[in-house]
């Protein structure tokens, strides 16, 4: 009998193992990537900025600009929805936030933004805890339209069947189902769930459902009658997804991958549904690559609750933050730099991309050679995170 020492035992005993294939979830993973990961690589032509076309009708809605402000308390009320549309951009209330909660909104968003940080949770979990009148959803969607806006308004899927009816009877003109993470399929032990299938035929206005990152559920939701798909989980500044739950995608890929099921929807039904990036853009390089990645229309939060106009007062907080339990966002606080015009269309008066938003995009789309949105969506794009430090070495010591 050899002993362990021999030799040619533990030769053997090698060459077992050598045999065994040992297989974790680790081998499996797949790069993804985000907007500081890829670059946009120039082609063969360039164009005048005036000559690039961001016009597009998205759910029916005509726009002159592919901006949509997120449906957040501190970034969207009436005066703010007046002005995104005046500049060609369109804005999407919030239904289950302060404006349909209370009279006089602009008071309860004042004490927030004001909060000091430790009483801020406390404080959203209070305000939000007031019951939402049927009577101010019909008020505000009659404001909106007053102020010169389309009627665009969101709802979490378990009040969506409450709303829905509420909102189309009263003129709303898009409604968005929106969640954390949407699927075509959810399951439910304490109450049923909503049926997408059923109350988009229900529905006599565009229904759009955000948010997911998965191409298979994106498809499927488009089977169902989804209007537009809002792409991201967890990209947002004021968004503690990642963190808090440990789910989300990189929003390049996560975009990339529901516009593919787009496409290939479109072929085989020959219907197209609008793919929106949501979250995770702060300039304008940002939304030239997320339009790049697949992207017809940008959902900004953040970078919109900078304008004098937003009810946040320089502050701007998630859906989620107002959880008494867990929340999954927090108060930030973004300051407030100038009009909602100036953001958007300039003059800058800084230098990082933050102001003029529209400018940059139009920029970086005619110095890639594209005329419209389609032609912007079909550049190429590379993995070059060096691109974010090669030869920036004063710029990071300033």
């Amino acid at each position: 009998m050899r002993t362990p020492t021999d030799p040619l035992a533990i030769a053997t005993s090698s060459e077992s193992a050598q045999r065994r294939i040992f297989r974790s979830k680790v081998d499996t993973i797949r790069p993804t990537y985000g907007f500081e990961d890829v670059s946009l690589a120039p082609g063969t032509s360039t164009i005048e900025p005036n000559d690039v076309a961001l016009d597009q009708v998205l759910c029916g809605i005509e726009l002159a600009i592919p901006i949509i402000a997120s449906a957040m308390d501190a970034v969207v009320d009436v005066h703010l929805a007046g002005e995104l549309a005046r500049l060609g951009g369109l804005a999407i209330l919030n239904l289950e936030g302060v404006q349909t909660r209370y009279d006089d909104p602009d008071a309860v968003l004042a004490k927030i933004a004001a909060a000091p940080d430790d009483d801020v949770h406390g404080l959203l979990a209070e305000a939000y805890a007031a019951p939402i009148r049927d009577d101010l959803v019909a008020r505000r969607i009659d404001e909106l339209h007053a102020a010169g806006s389309k009627a665009a308004v969101a709802a979490t899927p378990g009040a969506a069947r409450r709303f829905g009816g509420l909102c189309a009877e009263h003129g709303a003109d898009l409604f968005l189902v929106q969640s954390q993470v949407s699927s075509a399929r959810h399951l439910a032990s304490e109450y049923e769930p909503l049926s997408l299938a059923d109350f988009t035929r229900f529905m006599p206005i565009p229904v759009a459902v955000g948010n997911t990152t998965n191409a298979e559920a994106a498809f499927a939701l488009m089977e169902q009658g989804a209007a537009a798909v809002f792409v991201g989980v967890g990209p947002g500044a004021a968004c503690t997804t990642r963190e808090v739950l440990g789910i989300g995608i990189p929003q390049v890929t996560a975009v990339s991958d529901v516009a593919a099921a787009r496409d290939a929807y479109f072929l085989e039904s020959g219907r197209y549904v609008p793919v929106i990036a949501d979250g995770g853009m702060r300039r304008g390089g940002e939304l030239a690559k997320a339009i790049a990645a697949g992207a017809d229309a940008l959902m900004i939060g953040s970078p919109l609750a900078r304008a004098e106009e937003a009810p946040g007062r320089g502050t701007n907080w998630g859906m989620a933050a107002p959880s008494a339990t867990l929340p999954r966002g927090t108060r930030i606080k973004v300051g407030t730099r100038g009009s909602l015009e100036r953001i958007l269309f300039g003059p800058a008066n800084v230098t990082d991309g933050s102001e003029n938003l529209i400018g940059a995009l139009r920029q970086s789309m005619a110095a890639l050679g594209a005329r419209t949105i389609r032609e912007m969506q079909a550049v190429e794009m590379v993995y070059a995170p060096s691109t974010q430090t090669e030869g920036k070495s004063w710029q990071r010591s300033r």
